[in-house]
């Protein structure tokens, strides 16, 4: 399923280099005098010059090896520093000339209702449809894949050449063959009178041809409707983003640009309050059919060939989203207001089916700047399942990156005094955050330059109702709304409406395992892994923090060393505070968290009953590494508290021992955080590996009577023997199973497979 036909977004065609011309020797000119005598008083100047440039080359470079090398490496660091550093634009904005219509036949035509759609094939039926909807005006805009003789009646049609002798700014920095061409599009109809402009894609059929039916075409003046609205409560200040789906009767379904770490959210809300209305300046329709989904979503709930025909609560109310928090939002079903008409740009560093996400979000975040609201609401459209070819490689980037950027936007602040000013700072904020790179930045520049040369005026600033005191929602003001059940779809079983007992299960995974936070260590390449694990465990667990040996900011890895990354978990254990506790898992070792149902999560938990994991090794006669090993667990227990102390010398009786554990998996609680800290400190720069240090530090903290049994039944195999053995050694019975390698997507979808046994919500994973 390719939303819009998206496709990677090219580069402008690179300009031609000029080849210089090439120039001949003359043959008849006379040959010079070599005469040395003479030579030498007629090139004196000449030898002196190059004598002098030869002594200074001297200099500068016995400077360079000596004396001043560290500066001249300071310098060339800031040179390329200043190379690598992003700048913020300069705009003049008083000196911006208009931008009239002079070159297409549709100069003197204006209206004030526009839809604006990308079209990459011939007219669709839902786009003839379109184009008969009473009061709208369509524009299509083409892109390099469009027919050249693309025409349809009623619609007025942009090609490639017509948008670029438009004169916008913006053009320039548009990909060819891509749907974020559409920004030409929303600066053509504000140039001809836009009010209301509904972002459209040609597959979707509006229902009963009626964009009025549900949106809120009109907010002042006789046609508006008066009335509240419902919005969701701000009670939880920690809860940034919502899936809407849910108050839409799809407890199971989740949009496009949601953070996977939210998607096992199916509760419904337990009261919401209400709004005035008439400042939701950007209205997201729900979508039948097709809805907009992910590439996860579509990849998993598949069953063969089978089309999506999910369908929406048509009679829940609208809901609208208080500051602070957001919802995904896309190009294809949402009617922007006037007031919204600077956050219709598209992004174009990103990829395609990050785009409008990103928008969305962005422009949420600069809508709370002059007072107006996002509102989500009951089904507008029905788009038909293709089902065609989903790209995942083209989320990447979005699963990675949305849910740091909503982070990012909630905590913003800008001193700026005028919008424009805001969105050009936010937009290099980001650029420099990492989430589009400057290319959007100037592309931001352009964007907004072209909306005064169209004739566009700015909305004024209103105070952010962030930076206020949240007023106590009373009694009174809570208003209760209990969403349906309609059915739905689940890696091809069906919801008759209630929740399926898959679906049932995974709600009871995620209510006892949700504000667990996972920690990995990725031995493999996090390259290929990082977002599979994530989307397996983010489904349970509160969030997945991954640890591998090298960096990769790109995919949120952070840095550590397996035999010392103990080390690091205090750090995380500071970042998630809230959290119940803490469970850490290497990437060899597979969990089957259905199975972990029982376990208390007050307890500590590891492998002290697996003996292939768990062994005591004497340390007379040992190698040097065994020894010098137990003489810092030696220095580190001396220096031990007393309660430590105890706890360590009565589970170990000899100090000629030394505990090891393979710790590939084990699991902290609340209550022992602090422990764990301390004796971390405790070790200090000392270099005890990991294998030493996590049965030291279990032994110490409590009794292992009191240690919690859940690991005692895991598989446990050596690696030799499992290499050969495949799957064989695979249990859905046991909590968990070691060693099981994965190192490629292929490797993980069989992984998915065989874990299907315990959760069939896994299966079919293609």
């Amino acid at each position: 399923m390719l939303v819009q036909d998206r496709a990677v977004p090219k580069s402008p065609k690179p300009p031609q280099i000029r080849k210089l011309p090439t120039v001949q020797p003359n043959r008849l000119s006379e040959p010079k005098n070599l005469d040395f005598s003479v030579w030498v008083p007629d090139n004196c100047y000449r030898i002196v010059t190059i004598l002098v440039l030869i002594l200074s080359i001297a200099a500068v470079f016995f400077i360079y090896s000596s004396t001043n090398t560290a500066f001249l490496l300071c310098l060339q660091s800031e040179t390329q520093s200043a190379v690598d550093s992003i700048s913020l634009p300069q705009i003049n904005w008083n000196s911006i000339k208009p931008i009239p219509d002079r070159t297409s036949p549709y100069a003197n035509f204006n209206s004030e209702q526009w839809v604006v759609v990308s079209v990459s094939n011939y007219p669709s039926d839902a786009l003839k449809k379109m184009v008969k909807i009473k009061g709208w005006q369509v524009l299509a805009i083409g892109n390099s894949r469009t027919p050249s003789d693309w025409s349809l009646k009623g619609a007025i049609f942009l090609s490639l050449d017509m948008q670029a002798n438009l004169g916008f700014r913006s053009v320039d920095h548009l990909p060819y063959d891509s749907y974020v061409r559409k920004s030409v599009g929303y600066l053509f109809a504000i140039q001809h009178g836009a009010k209301k402009i509904f972002d459209a894609d040609d597959r979707g059929e509006v229902i009963d041809n009626d964009l009025g039916k549900h949106f809120d075409v009109e907010l002042v003046g006789e046609g508006a409707r008066q009335e509240v609205i419902l919005q969701y409560s701000h009670d939880n200040p920690n809860r940034t983003v919502v899936n809407p789906y849910i108050h839409f009767g799809q407890h199971s379904v989740w949009p496009r640009g949601l953070p996977l770490e939210n998607v096992g959210d199916f509760g419904h809300e337990e009261f919401y309050t209400e709004v005035f209305g008439g400042k939701q300046f950007i209205q997201q329709g729900i979508s039948n059919g097709l809805p907009d989904v992910d590439s996860v979503f579509y990849f998993t709930r598949k069953s063969g060939l089978e089309a999506f025909d999910i369908r929406f609560d048509e009679h829940a109310p609208k809901v609208a989203f208080p500051q602070g928090m957001m919802v995904p939002l896309n190009s294809f079903n949402t009617l922007y207001h006037s007031s919204a008409f600077w956050a219709l740009m598209l992004p174009v560093s990103v990829s395609t089916m990050a785009s409008d996400v990103l928008r969305g979000y962005w422009g949420q975040r600069l809508l709370w700047e002059i007072g107006g609201n996002v509102a989500v609401y009951p089904p507008t459209v029905h788009r038909y399942d293709r089902i065609e070819a989903y790209p995942f490689s083209e989320e990447k980037d979005l699963h990675v990156n949305v849910g740091r950027l909503i982070k990012f936007l909630v905590s913003w602040r800008s001193n700026k005094h005028r919008l424009f000013e805001k969105i050009l700072e936010l937009s290099y904020a980001m650029a420099e955050e990492g989430f589009w790179t400057e290319q959007d930045l100037k592309f931001t520049a352009a964007w907004l330059q072209d909306l005064v040369a169209v004739g566009y005026q700015q909305p004024r600033l209103m105070t952010l109702e962030l930076d206020r005191p949240r007023a106590n929602i009373g009694h009174g003001d809570r208003k209760e709304f209990i969403p349906q059940k309609l059915p739905s779809v689940h890696l091809a079983v069906e919801e008759t409406g209630v929740v399926s007992s898959e679906i049932g299960n995974l709600i009871r995974w995620r209510k006892n395992f949700g504000n667990i936070v996972l920690i990995m260590f990725c031995n493999g390449p996090v390259e290929r892994t990082a977002l599979e694990w994530r989307l397996l465990y983010g489904r349970i667990f509160k969030t997945v923090v991954i640890f591998s040996a090298q960096k990769n900011s790109d995919l949120a890895i952070e840095e550590g060393q397996l035999d010392q990354i103990y080390k690091h978990l205090p750090k995380i254990f500071d970042r998630f505070s809230s959290a119940d506790g803490f469970l850490f898992l290497e990437d060899d070792t597979v969990l089957n968290y259905w199975n972990l149902l029982q376990a208390d999560k007050t307890k500590l938990w590891i492998t002290d009953k697996v003996s292939m994991s768990w062994s005591t090794a004497s340390t007379k006669g040992s190698s040097d590494w065994y020894s010098k090993q137990a003489e810092l667990v030696r220095k580190v227990v001396s220096t031990m508290p007393v309660h430590f102390q105890v706890n360590y010398r009565e589970a170990v009786r000899s100090d000629q021992s030394l505990t090891i554990c393979s710790s590939e998996i084990f699991y902290i609680p609340r209550r022992f955080v602090a422990d764990f800290v301390d004796l971390v400190n405790l070790v200090g720069h000392l270099d005890i590996h990991q294998k030493v240090s996590i049965p030291m530090f279990f032994l110490s903290m409590d009794s292992p009577q009191n240690f919690d049994s859940v690991l005692s039944t895991m598989v446990y195999k050596p690696e030799a023997q499992s290499a050969n053995s495949s799957s064989t050694h695979y249990s859905a019975h046991a909590p968990a199973v070691h060693p099981w390698k994965v190192s490629s997507e292929q490797e993980f979808i069989k992984l998915i497979r065989i874990m299907g046994e315990g959760d069939p919500l896994l299966t079919e994973l293609v």
